[in-house]
């Protein structure tokens, strides 16, 4: 197939598929006119990518899954090196969420801290403080006779 085929049937422009020729992820083998051909290979091998991506994977991360694939493994992700890039985007996945874990608590801690304020204030004085976010009614203006 040529490579307009190819994006369309890959969900992505052939933009793309140039800028990944470039960086070696796709193969670039050319028709005795010389126009790229493409197989069923090389839009297994786009999916694969396409679906790293969707994970968070940047494009080199897929280098050795696309390498594995075209070492003949059927799934990309069998390779040492594809196995590497899991436990690494695992281990950062793990990260991040420790991170989240850790903002939660401080903004539950932060609300927390702001309703027992609004509410001791709310207390002490009988009515609700108006804050600046509260709508106040307009002011009556008597015109003088």
């Amino acid at each position: 197939m040529r490579i307009g085929e190819l994006a369309e049937r890959a969900g992505t422009t052939t933009r793309t598929l140039r800028y990944y020729e470039q960086l070696g992820l796709l193969p670039a083998r050319r028709s005795g006119n010389g126009y790229r051909a493409y197989s069923q290979e090389d839009l297994r091998l786009l999916q694969q990518i396409r679906t790293l991506q969707d994970f968070g994977f940047g494009l080199e991360e897929t280098r050795p899954f696309v390498e594995c694939l075209q070492a003949g493994h059927p799934e990309g992700d069998s390779c040492p090196a594809s196995l590497e890039v899991y436990e690494r985007k695992l281990a950062e996945l793990d990260e991040c969420i420790a991170r989240l874990h850790e903002v939660r608590e401080q903004v539950g801690a932060q609300l927390t801290r702001a309703r027992e304020s609004r509410d001791a204030l709310a207390t002490a004085v009988d009515r609700p403080p108006l804050c600046e976010l509260t709508v106040r009614p307009p002011a009556v203006v008597r015109e003088s006779e």
